[in-house]
């Protein structure tokens, strides 16, 4: 018997394996996965209404790109641009002088990487990775998209401009301006030198062992001089291994803290319990034989997203 398919199951056939995909994406364009998500939805409810129209000229994956990419640039152009503390100011060095945490700040949020598409781990970390996407947020909208369109993604200039409705002489020079803005704000963003898997995980196991025992002598071997330490929704923030070491010399002690391992932006994490209650997730960038940079995200409403319990 032949089985006729209704237009509303060729529309879900057809636009599914999408959707991964597409949240990458708008995550990457917003910084928070909970507005991707959102974005996302209205992505496809934008796609059902108009999908009779789809003549087929554009592939549907670029036809579902245009339409996500021109929704995040709408909802941007009425929210502000997500940060972290590195994005606010300059570091302090004194523990003391932290000050309150700030909600009403739009903090930018991690990614699991459960959620994000696959290519973009396996085929291009540097394209999810944190630091990235918060260089990001600091461009222009247009900028950011044609950056995201043609460098992370690799459209053609004549594609990335089908999609905004520019030409693409208009996408040469915006993506110049784009990248120039880039290097500016991060200059060392491609020049992340990951160590190979088996010094990546006996590294990260060192680590988790120190900050556990809350070992300083033992994290001061595995920091880099240059170390970094972000906390998310404080705007406060510790550069130099030093610094670092001062914070957590003042944050470990007298604290029992488990790290359980996890998977953000690509990169190595984990998330930190202290007398087994949810206490922060944390992102690690890895650089040669050492952590180069911790942001410790403290939202516990992360670790549901992250499928973990908010007790151990």
């Amino acid at each position: 018997m032949t089985v006729i398919e209704r237009p509303d199951d060729e529309f879900v056939r057809l636009t599914g394996p999408y959707r991964r995909e597409l949240l990458t994406h708008c995550y990457r364009m917003l910084g928070s996965v909970q507005d991707a998500e959102d974005l996302v939805q209205e992505t496809y409810l934008r796609a059902w209404r108009a999908y009779d129209d789809f003549e087929g000229r554009a592939s549907m994956r670029t036809w579902l790109y245009r339409i996500a990419t021109n929704a995040c640039l709408n909802a941007l152009r009425s929210g502000g641009r997500r940060v972290l503390p590195s994005g606010l100011g300059g570091p302090i060095s004194d523990p003391d002088a932290l000050g309150p945490r700030d909600p009403e700040i739009a903090w930018l949020e991690p990614i699991a990487d459960e959620q994000a598409d696959p290519a973009a781990i396996v085929a291009g970390r540097a394209g999810l990775r944190l630091a990235l996407i918060a260089a990001l947020q600091h461009l222009p909208t247009q900028q950011r998209a044609v950056l995201i369109l043609r460098d992370v993604l690799a459209w053609s200039a004549e594609e990335t401009g089908d999609a905004l409705g520019v030409s693409a002489t208009a996408v040469h020079s915006t993506l110049a301006r784009a990248r120039a803005r880039l290097e500016r704000l991060d200059p060392a963003i491609d020049e992340i030198a990951e160590p190979a898997e088996p010094e990546s995980r006996d590294l990260l196991d060192r680590y988790a062992d120190a900050f556990e025992r809350a070992d300083l002598a033992a994290l001061a071997r595995l920091l880099t001089e240059d170390a970094v330490w972000q906390m998310p929704p404080n705007p406060s923030w510790f550069a130099g291994r030093d610094g670092v070491l001062r914070l957590l010399a003042a944050r470990l002690r007298g604290k029992r803290s488990r790290l359980v391992p996890v998977a953000a932006n690509g990169q190595p994490g984990f998330a930190m319990y202290v007398d087994g209650e949810a206490f922060a997730l944390q992102v690690v960038t890895l650089r040669g034989p050492a952590v180069a940079a911790v942001t410790a995200f403290h939202d516990p409403a992360l670790f549901q997203r992250f499928g973990l319990p908010r007790r151990l």
